[in-house]
């Protein structure tokens, strides 16, 4: 059997559940670097500190976030997608269940290989890869014999990893270009706005720390070719890119999508449709962030403001995963000769 990890984020499934979410994540020093002997007094103090203020987002959503049962639901759609030879469970980062809850639901079957499937097609250390390092963190200590390669996707780190295992791990770090996960996009701004041709298409991607893509993190460059390939099916149609849910003082990618949203309308523009192009499932960025706050302001200053949603089980998104999946698996093992 094989082993399929669909890793997100996560969110908090309960307002009680809004400041350990928090700390897990200011806790995680693949998206924040405080110095280490610091990093979990801070991560309780902003998280306490945050709580507060970001309670109001989820009472506005019903309570909660919607993304642990959203993942939940694309893992059993790619499941009957896959069929009974492959076993997908959801590992989400920051909240339940987690990448350790996962493994050893997983590992009550027996399995061969695993193959690590992220709903962020954008490649970034901040949220992949975290996602990645948990992973070995956990692995290493629920599957302590032997040796497995560890291939990858990502272009120039195609070689093999030996870890204390004897099952091979395949890693899907990123698929922002491949054919059916764009024609996934396409079909689910069509099916949502028929009559596309009459608006300004304003993407959103979640921001990152100018710092961490000057370190080479391609999670800009790709987020970009992304929109540049989806636009390619949308000959004369106006469009930009922005980014959204910045943290902190530092510098963060831009422009900013609020601010890109006020300058559209300002100059005449209105009629606008957001499509969030870094999100596959809804969550307090796109809920609360884009329909509430964006949403607001531009119905405030007479603009159509029209948010696409999110993928989540769309018949070609779903597609597009289990290609990826049995595409990984086929060309791992020819170049590596493992079975």
């Amino acid at each position: 059997m094989t082993g399929v990890v669909l890793f997100n984020m996560g969110g908090p499934d309960s307002l009680e559940a809004i400041q350990p979410f928090l700390y897990n994540l200011f806790s995680d020093h693949d998206i924040i670097r405080f110095p280490r002997p610091l990093q979990k007094p801070l991560a309780w103090i902003i998280s306490k500190l945050r709580a507060k203020k970001t309670k109001h987002y989820y009472e506005v959503m019903g309570g909660k976030s919607p993304q642990k049962e959203q993942t939940q639901t694309q893992a059993k759609a790619l499941q009957e997608a896959l069929g009974e030879e492959f076993k997908v469970v959801v590992a989400l980062r920051y909240w339940h269940p987690m990448t350790e809850e996962a493994l050893k639901e997983l590992f009550k079957s027996p399995v061969k290989r695993l193959v690590l499937l992220p709903l962020n097609p954008h490649y970034s250390r901040t949220i992949t890869g975290s996602s990645f390092n948990e992973f070995d963190r956990v692995f290493r200590r629920l599957k302590a014999r032997g040796v497995y390669f560890n291939l990858t996707t990502l272009k120039g780190q195609e070689k093999a990893y030996f870890y204390p295992s004897s099952i091979p791990v395949f890693r899907i770090n990123c698929y922002h270009n491949h054919p059916t996960y764009i024609r996934a996009m396409v079909e689910n701004i069509r099916e949502h706005l028929p009559n596309y041709q009459e608006y300004f298409f304003l993407f959103t991607a979640h921001s990152l720390p100018v710092s961490v893509i000057r370190e080479g993190d391609p999670y800009q460059r790709q987020t970009e070719e992304t929109v540049k390939l989806i636009m390619g099916h949308f000959p004369g149609i106006r469009y930009a890119l922005g980014y959204q849910s910045k943290v902190g003082p530092t510098r963060w990618l831009e422009p900013l999508t609020d601010k890109l949203l006020q300058e559209l309308i300002d100059s005449g523009i209105k009629k606008i449709a957001v499509v969030p192009v870094s999100f596959t499932c809804e969550h307090s960025e796109t809920l609360y962030e884009l329909d509430h706050l964006y949403g607001g302001m531009a119905r405030s200053k007479g603009a159509e403001f029209v948010r696409i949603p999110t993928l989540k089980t769309h018949p070609t998104y779903i597609q597009a995963l289990k290609d990826l999946v049995l595409q990984t698996i086929s060309s791992c093992e020819n170049i590596k000769g493992i079975s």
